[in-house]
């Protein structure tokens, strides 16, 4: 069993028929869920969870209070001292999903900030991600830099702009790239010592 992250874009209302059928699968599987409690993609998600009456569920949320929580599962609140309503006020809650989790499963309108927040939150902590790209109905597996760099190119260049401003995209991506390449120089010279003495 492990714990999955689930979050998506707030514009998306609705589940594709492959996304259930991934949720169905977690929960197939007895995996344990945590989720936002925001509009959109987090609603939708709790919906669907509670029509098929499933129990392991975690909801986080900034603040004492989660702004959705459709099945009344525990709720896991963030303390931030970031002003209330703010991104930084927000990103706590995210940042702490990203810790909680084994795994991300994001359904993503291929311009969301928030959600490409995550997958980089996840990434950062050497996690992997599901992305399901609502546009073109596929799932892409993010689980190194340059599977980030993929789904990036399936951005238009004024979202991609926008990431940008709004997160620091080229940035984060720069420092990814650079932490994988130091893993594997070290992962080198610790393959090199081991047939030293072999």
């Amino acid at each position: 069993m492990a714990t999955v992250f689930i979050a998506g874009s707030i514009t998306i209302k609705n589940l594709d028929f492959m996304v259930q059928e991934r949720l169905m699968n977690i929960m197939h599987m007895k995996h344990d869920v945590v989720v936002g409690d925001a509009d959109g993609v987090d609603t939708s998600i709790q919906r669907f969870l509670l029509d098929e009456e499933y129990e392991r569920v975690t909801v986080f949320c900034t603040g004492e209070t989660p702004r959705n929580n459709v099945g009344n599962w525990p709720v896991h609140p963030v303390t931030t001292y970031h002003k209330p309503g703010s991104r930084a006020f927000f990103t706590a809650k995210d940042i702490a999903l990203a810790e909680a989790a084994d795994t991300g499963f994001m359904i993503w309108d291929a311009k969301s900030t928030g959600t490409l927040s995550n997958v980089i939150e996840l990434l950062h902590r050497k996690k992997y991600s599901w992305v399901f790209v609502n546009k073109e109905k596929a799932f892409h597996a993010v689980k190194q830099a340059q599977d980030l760099e993929n789904l990036l190119s399936l951005m238009s260049q004024p979202a991609r702009l926008k990431a940008d401003t709004k997160i620091g995209l080229i940035e984060k991506l720069e420092a990814l790239h650079s932490r994988e390449i130091q893993m594997a120089l070290l992962d080198e010279r610790a393959q090199a010592k081991a047939a030293e003495h072999d």
